[in-house]
């Protein structure tokens, strides 16, 4: 890597966090302070530009080059398939696998509704009332996280995944190897959140077990898991917008079985019963360690 391409990178980076941060943390102030739900959701949805932004000031502004990224719409049905669906199997492998070991832990009375609701019905008059169960919430919000609600968040990850796996990973991987590469990846994709999970308690909330440390930590270890399996999905198609689509997947339906659990015990939302969880990714992110270590055996037989 020449001088020029080592200062274009460090711009990447400092561009990505930087432009980011900054949307993360004003638009947290403005949500604490004031209560702003819906700028502070909208300045989220601009920080996810912001690697895409860097990536374009890097490349085009410093090197005068291209991008690389792959923006043609191709690769093999299984790989689109895979992208689409394969976030709501590891989420129902992630349930399954939280509720084996706390199956105490398992509500299917509806209490979590009730309390998303604002506690003014019980469970059977948002049955009778409403036709709202746990059942058909699940149902719902299922139908929609696996059809309208992956191309719908695929615009908003697309920004992402063109730095993320379109540019940074290329990179890494070139460096330090394809395990150390995704690994750093994950690493960084991760502290990338950590502004608005410790302003704002992203992802899980701010009264949780280990709190703030072991959420920082969980997380940047899901972002291993789930970087590797979208850099696998670049690398086979060569097309962003597939591993976008898994973004957008992934961030429709993570969150579709926390229906069924009580909501005191949000204060466990560390583990389970998402994929984001300590013990929910774990199928995640042994996919994603299966993945690696046969990529690089089969490197080391060529």
């Amino acid at each position: 890597m020449s001088t020029k391409e080592k200062q274009s990178f460090a711009l990447y980076f400092l561009l990505a966090f930087g432009l980011a941060w900054l949307c993360q943390v004003y638009g947290s102030l403005l949500l604490l302070r004031d209560g702003n739900a819906a700028v502070y959701r909208a300045l989220l949805s601009v920080s996810m530009f912001c690697p895409l932004v860097a990536v374009l000031a890097a490349k085009r502004i410093v090197l005068h080059q291209p991008t690389g990224i792959g923006w043609k719409v191709r690769g093999k049905r299984r790989y689109w398939l895979a992208a689409w669906f394969g976030p709501a199997v590891f989420t129902v492998l992630a349930a399954l696998l939280y509720f084996a070991v706390f199956s105490s832990r398992l509500d299917l009375s509806g209490s979590w509704l009730v309390t998303a609701y604002g506690g003014e019905m019980d469970a059977e008059t948002l049955r009778s009332q409403l036709g709202v169960s746990s059942l058909s919430y699940m149902l719902e919000t299922g139908l929609f996280a696996i059809t309208l609600a992956p191309p719908i968040n695929m615009l908003f990850a697309v920004g992402e995944e063109a730095g993320w796996r379109g540019y940074m990973m290329p990179q890494l991987k070139e460096r330090f190897g394809l395990l150390n590469g995704r690994l750093l990846g994950g690493v960084i994709w991760g502290v990338w959140h950590w502004p608005i999970m410790l302003l704002t308690g992203y992802e899980y909330g701010t009264n949780y077990l280990g709190a703030p440390v072991l959420g920082l930590v969980v997380w940047c270890v899901v972002c291993f898991a789930l970087n590797t399996l979208l850099d696998w999905l670049y690398e086979k198609t060569g097309c962003i917008w597939v591993s976008a689509i898994a973004h957008g997947a992934f961030n429709a339906v993570a969150a579709l079985f926390t229906v069924l659990t009580y909501p005191a015990d949000a204060y466990y939302n560390v583990l389970g019963p998402t994929p984001i969880g300590l013990i929910g990714m774990l199928p995640m992110l042994a996919a994603a360690v299966w993945l690696t270590l046969r990529q690089v055996k089969q490197e080391e037989m060529n």
